[in-house]
């Protein structure tokens, strides 16, 4: 058994159960307007549920953003000093100045725990649409999924290429509208809340160029990935967009642009 496969069969039950409320509002249950409610639900779902983790990572941002001249002061009084008893004590002040600022050895594990999430969706959508049936999404639900369509365009259909002018505009609408939020997250909204000062160039580099090579992979990628899975894009790029304002607006990142003019409007 592949490991994300409980993980799937988790999200397969939030897509049927969102697929059985949206028929009790009254959409066809064989549309595309409930299968599509049925992947913003998962969006909605899976988001609050991470929602926590968001959170702590904020939290950690803002610990390492006050901790960071610390850390250089810190880094400054043993340079030059390459001996084991200094690195030791280099080490041991790093240590101090972290705890001091609540900084967690495990920084980066809420955004490791969710990757299995991406994956297993991903996979999920993608078993739907090939046909396969997956936990609580029957071979009777998944016929129904192969069956509902966007605009004319099957939510299981792949690639920009092969189904006429109108495949081609539905998939190229959800790709290019996907890219173009992730990019304006990227670049209008999360890049005003990161501290670039004192990091090295080529770390620089790659957080500028971040939102251009985002925005490109989910165009390249478009071309593979079912229409219901740019659908899940678009929703999740959407939900990304909010949540990452509401933070720079509200919570910006200390030492960053959008806390020095958070500092000035107030």
């Amino acid at each position: 058994m592949s490991p994300l496969e409980p993980i799937s069969h988790a999200l397969s039950g939030i897509v049927a159960g969102t697929h059985a409320l949206a028929a009790a509002l009254g959409l066809d249950p064989g549309g595309g307007a409930a299968w599509l409610l049925s992947i913003a639900g998962v969006v909605v779902v899976v988001r609050l549920a991470l929602l926590p983790l968001a959170i702590r990572g904020v939290r950690q941002a803002h610990a390492g953003a006050r901790a960071r001249p610390h850390l250089k002061e810190v880094t400054e009084r043993f340079r030059g000093r390459t001996d084991p008893e200094s690195m030791r004590e280099l080490f041991a002040a790093r240590r101090e100045v972290n705890a001091e600022h609540g900084i967690s050895r495990l920084g980066c594990l809420p955004l490791l725990l969710q990757i299995p999430v991406w994956m297993a969706l991903y996979h999920l959508l993608a078993q739907v649409a090939g046909g396969t049936a997956v936990g609580a999404l029957t071979p009777a639900l998944v016929a129904s999924f192969g069956a509902a369509t966007l605009a004319g365009v099957p939510l299981a259909a792949h690639g920009y290429l092969g189904g006429g002018a109108a495949h081609l505009a539905v998939v190229a609408t959800l790709a290019g509208t996907a890219a173009a939020l992730s990019f304006v997250t990227q670049r209008f909204v999360v890049a005003p809340n990161t501290v670039l000062a004192d990091l090295p160039d080529a770390m620089v580099q790659a957080q500028q160029l971040m939102p251009l090579l985002s925005a490109a992979g989910l165009l390249l990628t478009g071309g593979i990935a079912p229409v219901a899975l740019l659908a899940y894009w678009v929703c999740n790029a959407g939900w990304t967009l909010g949540q990452s304002a509401v933070i720079t607006r509200w919570f910006p990142t200390p030492g960053s642009p959008a806390a020095a003019r958070r500092a000035a409007a107030a």
